[in-house]
């Protein structure tokens, strides 16, 4: 079985690939994992994607693929694969699916895990640093015992640039996985949305009821 993992920025995507990967024996595939296990021993294809990598440029779909193609071709990859991180677009999709069939296999399941704008934003936007020691806090989930200092050593709490709410907002336009994504694999009958508003249980639940 192959499986697609779609979600924003903040849908809980790694939280979800390692749970599903652990109860399963679907290999979890992420490509920034995958790119950096190639440059790492100096594959060809870890040459070809660092060439661009080097650069600051995105890694030609042909290179991903065929990585993509030789990671599942693995022993450990026998029961099948879930992909996190890849397909980014219609582009991709299609030329997954077309490698994938011609190995006689296709796309089982594309799983969304679907969170409203304003929780998104709620989630990533909340989060707060002590500028003495560090320590991370998150105004909603995990907030100071006194607004603007730390626990650990009274220090003051700053919000980065990239955390506040209105910079988070504009990220999330440009890296929610594209209408003409989620409609390829629902034309294909193979998408699947999940709530993931609720507990991490019980997406969790839902994830692996679609994968069964």
């Amino acid at each position: 079985m192959y499986v697609v993992l779609l979600g924003p920025p903040g849908a809980g995507k790694g939280t979800q690939a390692q749970r599903i990967a652990a109860a399963t024996r679907l290999l979890h595939i992420s490509t920034g994992d995958m790119f950096r296990e190639n440059v790492k021993n100096g594959t060809n294809l870890g040459k070809l994607a660092e060439t661009h990598m080097s650069k600051g440029e995105l890694v030609p779909d042909e290179v991903t693929i065929r990585m993509l193609l030789e990671r599942i071709g693995r022993p450990d990859a026998a029961a099948g694969a879930m992909f996190d991180g890849f397909p980014r677009n219609v582009v991709q999709a299609a030329a997954l699916d077309a490698a994938l069939a011609s190995r006689g296999a296709k796309i089982d399941r594309a799983l969304m895990i679907a969170v409203r704008d304003e929780e998104l934003v709620a989630r990533l936007g909340g989060r707060w640093i002590c500028r003495n020691c560090g320590q991370l806090y998150h105004e909603r989930n995990d907030p100071p015992k006194k607004p603007g200092l730390c626990d650990k050593c009274g220090g003051e709490l700053y919000q980065r640039d990239d955390d506040r709410p209105a910079v988070v907002a504009a990220r999330l336009e440009k890296q929610k996985p594209p209408a003409a994504l989620v409609e390829h694999y629902r034309t294909l009958g193979v998408l699947k949305e999940i709530d993931g508003e609720r507990s991490l249980d019980a997406v969790t639940a839902d994830l692996l009821e679609a994968i069964r």
